[in-house]
């Protein structure tokens, strides 16, 4: 198969089965061996299904020749980061680098409430660490991406909203992008095939800012485990009662203002939670999910009980348009 250049391969097969994605993984092992050769690549690994997908498929075709940088800062949702480095570096052996930048990403966005200010922060001190790191490892000569083909569609050839598309050029990687000629539902097809669980491969769409445009105005450190918690009991009870892959997507967000609540007989001063469930197709328009009121109601209570600051629960029922499917 024909790697070179940025248009799909008219004769390449839909990849939808486990020996259509075999077929692709053996043939994508080959031309990165051909390009890359016996040198080192480094990869960006978010635990996201794109850059996940890359590393279990460069991690066949050059082993420890691929260096993985796990950037943990801080906006991540609960288990993620300890998921990545069980996953990578525990069970397929890769060689990781797991860097704890959180106090340095939620220094910069302290007293930050503009969403597109938080944004280019997250954003551009991704890079910045990313860039540190790399500066810090000898030998290396390429630059792995998890590109799919939408981006290439998108953005004329060039992934330039991609976490590491802004490292300076003196750096002068060479690009490897496997999957680039991908559509999203084929990589979690070649994910799955590769062997990565299934909560990782299915995992639903997250934004490149994490949990930074779901910890609504300027982000606290109070607030942010609010969301973190109730998001992660939203998905515990979510996966137990069969609305995982149902649900397209479903988060809490904590807005910054508090509101008056009863606690043991005394009034409290606490966050709300909102939580958010909708279902779409092309994430153009939205539809929001019925959830059966008694699950609802054991959730609110579940995140009532378990999360500490929070005294009030409530359910967006807001469709696309008029709203849009994050608050940020």
């Amino acid at each position: 198969m024909d790697f070179s250049g940025n248009v799909r391969p008219a004769d390449m097969e839909r990849i939808s089965t486990a020996e259509s994605a075999q077929v692709f993984i053996d043939e994508a092992i080959k031309a990165v061996r051909k390009q890359v050769g016996d040198g080192k690549v480094l990869l960006a690994l978010s635990g996201g299904v794109d850059s996940s997908v890359v590393a279990a498929l460069l991690i066949k075709a050059i082993g420890k020749n691929l260096v993985c940088v796990h950037v943990n800062h801080g906006l991540l949702r609960k288990g993620e980061p300890e998921q990545v480095v069980r996953v990578f570096r525990d069970e397929m052996d890769a060689n990781l680098v797991y860097v704890d930048a959180v106090d340095r990403f939620l220094d910069k966005l302290a007293g930050v409430d503009d969403p597109e200010t938080k944004r280019k922060i997250i954003g551009a001190e991704f890079i910045r660490v990313f860039e540190e790191e790399a500066r810090k490892l000898e030998g290396i000569s390429f630059l792995a991406q998890g590109t799919i083909y939408p981006d290439i569609i998108e953005s004329d050839g060039v992934k330039a909203h991609h976490n590491v598309g802004g490292l300076p050029e003196d750096l002068k990687f060479e690009l490897v992008e496997p999957v680039k000629f991908l559509f999203k539902d084929e990589v979690r097809v070649v994910g799955k095939a590769l062997g990565l669980p299934d909560n990782m491969v299915y995992r639903q769409p997250f934004p490149g800012p994490g949990l930074g445009v779901r910890c609504l105005g300027a982000i606290t450190r109070d607030r942010l485990e609010c969301v973190r918690e109730s998001d992660a009991i939203l998905r515990e009870e979510f996966a137990k009662n069969g609305l995982e892959g149902k649900v397209w997507q479903y988060f809490t967000t904590v807005p910054d203002f508090r509101s008056t609540g009863i606690k043991d007989g005394k009034r409290t001063f606490e966050y709300p939670v909102i939580i958010r469930a909708v279902n779409t197709k092309d994430a153009m328009t939205a539809t929001v999910e019925n959830i059966p009121f008694d699950l609802l109601s054991h959730i609110t209570d579940r995140i009532l009980k378990e999360v500490k600051g929070v005294n009030r629960v409530c359910y967006d029922m807001s469709p696309k348009p008029c709203a849009t499917i994050e608050w940020e």
